[in-house]
């Protein structure tokens, strides 16, 4: 990008944040430091492309009074974990919903392909899922008990060897995302093939609501977080292939600093799927009115933290700094 192409893009935003030093508006320190983040970003930019030039000058000026400012009013939150959960990741997982919505797309359209091809080849379930489990399901069936599965290991047992596994899914879709983001897409593809297939199975036994109602009661929130750790993997490829204004290396660097916080906000979530599963998931015995609500439950939640909240924050971000620009 020519320098003047590169002021002309940046301009406004240099000039918002030179007044709103200046004035000394009142303003979050963590807002502040997100902005000086960037201007430190198109001031490495800067040094990297137009040398010793009046933009490097100048961006290097406002890097270093944003510097004394924001370390002399900046205070560390005595509670960082739960501000990280409540507003830091949801804030900026706005910017990456579009990866969500790729990653979610990909697993949907595996899980029908995993369906059709369950339903065109009879050896198609038995290549995914493995003869034993699907020996032992049968037998289940034949008992009157198929999702007798869920009962075989101890609750804790159960709980804990899910929960770990499942993490371990998460960090490969997220690792995988160094191969371009296609290594992550592999992860969904996987998944989505094996739900689909193992849905049309039960579907082929007359099945299907008993082992939808019985099996989503965990998986509507395991699922969701895999393909939100896909979402981890393909920011981490974006980083590689499209760095923007950003040095290659700063761009890859970023990719995975925000990958990585997408990836922790999968963990509670994974807690509370293991924990379904292994305490909640084996009373098959319950009502169709309680699964339908744990469901329900389950999916809201994770609509409301990876979709809503983010957007919520964003526009209530938007709005104060309209009024702090205003008031200038």
């Amino acid at each position: 990008m020519r320098e003047a192409a590169f002021v002309k893009q940046n301009k406004d935003k240099w000039s918002t944040f030179e007044n709103l030093l200046s004035n000394k508006i009142s303003m979050n320190p963590d807002d502040l430091s997100d902005l000086y983040i960037e201007i430190t970003d198109h001031l490495s930019y800067a040094k990297t492309f137009y040398p010793k030039s009046n933009t490097e000058f100048y961006l290097n000026q406002l890097a270093s009074s944003a510097h004394q400012k924001i370390y002399k009013t900046k205070k560390e939150s005595k509670n960082r974990i739960i501000t990280f959960f409540t507003k830091e990741f949801p804030m900026e997982f706005y910017h990456h919903q579009r990866k969500l919505l790729i990653a979610f797309l990909v697993f949907a359209l595996f899980v029908i392909i995993g369906a059709f091809s369950a339903a065109s080849e009879g050896d198609f379930v038995r290549s995914f899922l493995g003869d034993g489990y699907v020996n032992m399901t049968l037998e289940n069936i034949e008992k009157g008990d198929p999702m007798a599965v869920y009962k075989q290991q101890g609750e804790f047992n159960m709980f804990l060897g899910i929960t770990l596994n499942n993490i371990k899914v998460a960090l490969m879709a997220f690792v995988y995302g160094l191969l371009v983001g296609i290594g992550s897409l592999y992860i969904m593809l996987q998944n989505g093939l094996m739900l689909g297939s193992f849905q049309y199975f039960f579907y082929e036994k007359g099945l299907l609501w008993e082992s939808a109602r019985t099996i989503w009661i965990h998986g509507t929130i395991e699922i969701s977080v895999i393909i939100v750790a896909g979402c981890a993997g393909l920011t981490l490829g974006a980083g590689m292939l499209f760095p923007e204004t950003y040095t290659r290396l700063e761009a890859f660097k970023r990719g995975i600093k925000s990958g990585l916080k997408i990836l922790m906000s999968t963990i509670p979530f994974f807690i509370v799927a293991g924990f379904l599963e292994g305490f909640v998931t084996r009373h098959t015995e319950m009502p169709d009115w309680l699964a339908i609500f744990i469901i329900t439950l389950s999916l809201g939640l994770i609509l409301f933290y990876y979709v809503y909240y983010p957007i919520y924050l964003n526009k209530k971000s938007t709005s104060n700094q309209h009024e702090n620009i205003l008031s200038i």
